[in-house]
């Protein structure tokens, strides 16, 4: 995605729906894994729906679930998971909208 020149942002978000698997602390200091999804999602971070309130400045791990469709070496194998800093979330009904950083960015 290429950097944004007029925008805050150094790069664009799109809007994309993809279940992940968070797992980390939660705000209580408990190891936890659940299913979540994101909101959207650029190189450097993306807005997720979470079940469970998130550390604020907590790292987690985010993992995107791939089925195994072949053992053919022409299908890459699912992506690897990726590290994450919490920097904000706001409770909306029964989830919690979280913001996250990339601790590298991902292409």
């Amino acid at each position: 995605m290429p950097p944004l020149e007029d925008d805050h942002r150094r790069y664009q978000r799109i809007q994309l729906q993809v279940p992940l698997f968070i797992r980390g602390r939660d705000a209580q200091g408990e190891q936890f894994m659940e299913l979540a999804k994101t909101l959207d999602i650029s190189a450097l971070g993306a807005f997720l729906a979470s079940p469970r309130p998130l550390a604020i400045n907590g790292f987690i791990t985010l993992t995107i679930p791939a089925p195994s469709i072949t053992s053919s070496g022409l299908v890459p194998a699912g992506m690897a998971p990726i590290q994450a800093k919490v920097r904000r979330q706001q409770e909306a009904g029964d989830v919690y909208l979280v913001g996250v950083e990339f601790l590298k960015p991902i292409s």
